[in-house]
Order: C-alpha cells, then sequence, then structure tokens
C-alpha cells in the first residue's frame, strides 16, 4: 500500500529522539516505521549523483563544508498512523522536513518473502532506493517499508 514517509534531519545529539518521540506521542501519534542513518551518508549521495551528471550544484568548498556538518545531523524516515496531523505539528515547531510516497508492505516472516518482492519490482525495471523493515518475533508478519523510484507503477505491481 502507498502511503506517505517523512524525512526529516534531527541534530546528532542525545535526547533529540525521544524529543521527537515525545511530541508525536503527546498528540497521540504512532510511530508506526523508523528509521535512522548518520546524514553523511545522504550527503555522500548528493557526491555520487554530482559525479554523475558531471554538474557542480555547488563548490567544493560548500561540499566540504556539507560533510563536515552533516555528522552533526541524522537522517530520519518514518511513517505515524496521521501523516496530516505529523506535518502540522512538525511544521508548528520547525521542523524542517520532506514527504516522499513509499510503498509499505506486511509480508509473512519466512525465508524468501523480501526477495520475492525485491525480484517482482526488478522484472519490472522498477529501481529500489532504499527498504527498512523488522519483525515482533518469529510468528509475526514483517513489515517493510520500500522507496521505488517509479512509485505508480511499483504501487500497479504490488497490486497484482
Amino acid at each position: 500500500m502507498v502511503r506517505m514517509e517523512i524525512s526529516l534531519f534531527l541534530k546528532n545529539v542525545p535526547g533529540e529522539l525521544g524529543k521527537l518521540g515525545t511530541l508525536l506521542g503527546d498528540k497521540n501519534i504512532n510511530i508506526d516505521a523508523l528509521t535512522i542513518q548518520d546524514a553523511s551518508a545522504y550527503v555522500m549521495e548528493l557526491f555520487k549523483a554530482r559525479g554523475k551528471s558531471l554538474k557542480r550544484i555547488a563548490s567544493t568548498a560548500s561540499y566540504d563544508a556539507m560533510r563536515k556538518d552533516s555528522a552533526e545531523f541524522a537522517l530520519i524516515r518514518l511513517l505515524v498512523d496521521q501523516t496530516d496531523n505529523a506535518i502540522d505539528l512538525l511544521t508548528q515547531n520547525d521542523y524542517i522536513f520532506d514527504i516522499l510516497p513509499v510503498i509499505a508492505v506486511h509480508l509473512e516472516n519466512k525465508p524468501g518473502k523480501l526477495a520475492e518482492i525485491a525480484l517482482k519490482l526488478g522484472e519490472e525495471g522498477i529501481n529500489i532506493n532504499y527498504v527498512y523493515g523488522s519483525v515482533a518475533g518469529p510468528d509475526d508478519k514483517s513489515f517493510f517499508v520500500f522507496s521505488p523510484e517509479d512509485i505508480e507503477l511499483a504501487a500497479k505491481v504490488y497490486a497484482q
């Protein structure tokens, strides 16, 4: 199913994730899925993109400064049960964020189930930008979030 993912940067210091969680929790907004990565990996992707396109978006000094500063932040990606309310709340509290459609699926917790989805998307020529997921226990379903390059086609493929 297509859902909206919220991506935001948090300072990479103790307590920031707790503040975000409290902000959402106090408004009864549940986090369904979350992943955190050092923002320097995100900045490295910008370098790679620049290298592929051969277009310099900023000066070398700017990129070096961005790479240094990015270690001070973490990139948070999350799905919540009340996206519109979360967006309003994040805006009111001056968070800088973006939203992106993703595919969120519950899968049987069995070997090869993730591969089935990934292969199906691959057969249709759909690249997966990133994926994250988890499972609560061996008898529970797993929950995975896919960010495909072509969300509309991926939604059609998954609906088949």
